[in-house]
């Protein structure tokens, strides 16, 4: 692994596949009685975040405490951030104690690979959402969930998602889940297809590794997972469609069009959902809906971006069993 994981573009096939096999090693550690592992005690993660967030950060806290090492929330509201503290004298403050990984989400795109680059820190750096830039640990995730769901816990172990056909909806433009999404699924060898209206298509989206749609309808039945963005209401600064039932009516994923999709094939979300605009409450608490499931896998991914950019190269649980049973 290299020291940062800053974009999914920065990540090789076999980079990929490493961390979702580390994932289902960490997952086998949820299912026991006693979830913790020594492997990063004594090391130090901060959890820097410039926005608000729910998911993501509970999950990286709990992915560090569960392999032993201390954890610092950082929140810029009602920290020196918010008395006009740079992003610069932040990361030296963490620096001098002593941060070993800063998990850093921010506002600005570009801010979590300005901390890695700036030679400000020497830790490692996890990019948890920049701007309308990348996610890359949340497509970890739903990598590692489509494989489970499409190949199997361990028939998945060391697979690919080879010829798997995902498809992204909804708003593109916006979304950072969608880009680094759209990076990883190519690497492993997955067909990519962006659905949305054209007002929430980015421009230069023709030349990402996928294919744009404009018509859900045409595409659902050659599905094999279909994933629903959140429309992000409070990054939009002008009408891109005319009203929500307008929107929902062609972009949305209701009962009759899940109907439409393989027997096989699963509904995603990164949550968190508007029910009732690009999901509806029959197919959001469906068993095809994996929301949940992702929640819990981003854990398990979390743990394993953690451990292999600050652990080393032992297997992961191996390396801990000894400790655990003094």
């Amino acid at each position: 692994m290299k020291h940062h994981l800053i974009s999914a573009a920065d990540l090789t096939r076999d980079d990929a596949v490493l961390i979702l096999d580390t994932a289902e090693e960490m997952a086998r550690v949820a299912d026991r009685p006693i979830k913790k592992l020594p492997t990063l005690r004594g090391r130090t993660v901060v959890n820097l975040f410039f926005e608000d967030s729910t998911r993501t950060r509970i999950s990286f806290e709990a992915a560090a405490k569960r392999l032993s090492a201390d954890v610092i929330n950082f929140s810029a509201k009602g920290s020196s951030v918010s008395k006009g503290e740079s992003l610069k004298d932040t990361a030296l403050t963490l620096e001098a104690m002593g941060a070993d990984a800063v998990v850093i989400r921010h506002h600005a795109s570009g801010a979590p690979y300005r901390l890695a680059n700036s030679g400000w820190i020497d830790g490692s750096v996890v990019n948890a959402g920049d701007g309308t830039h990348e996610h890359p640990t949340q497509a970890l995730l739903d990598a590692f969930t489509v494989r489970r769901r499409l190949v199997g816990r361990d028939a998945g172990i060391g697979r690919d998602l080879a010829g798997r056909r995902i498809t992204v909806v909804g708003d593109i433009l916006h979304s950072r889940v969608a880009r680094s999404n759209v990076l990883l699924l190519n690497t492993l060898g997955a067909e990519v297809t962006l659905v949305a209206p054209p007002t929430l298509v980015p421009i230069g989206a023709e030349s990402w590794p996928c294919e744009v749609s404009y018509s859900l309808d045409d595409v659902l039945p050659k599905s094999d997972a279909v994933m629903m963005l959140r429309v992000q209401r409070e990054r939009m600064n002008a009408a891109f469609f005319p009203t929500e039932r307008e929107y929902s009516r062609r972009y949305g994923l209701d009962g009759d069009r899940m109907a439409r999709m393989p027997e096989h094939a699963v509904v995603m979300h990164p949550g968190p959902m508007n029910r009732g605009m690009e999901i509806t409450a029959e197919v959001a608490d469906s068993p095809r809906c994996t929301a949940v499931e992702q929640v819990a896998n981003g854990v398990s991914i979390r743990m394993a971006v953690l451990y292999l950019l600050l652990g080393g190269n032992e297997p992961a649980v191996a390396h801990s069993r000894p400790e655990e049973n003094k």
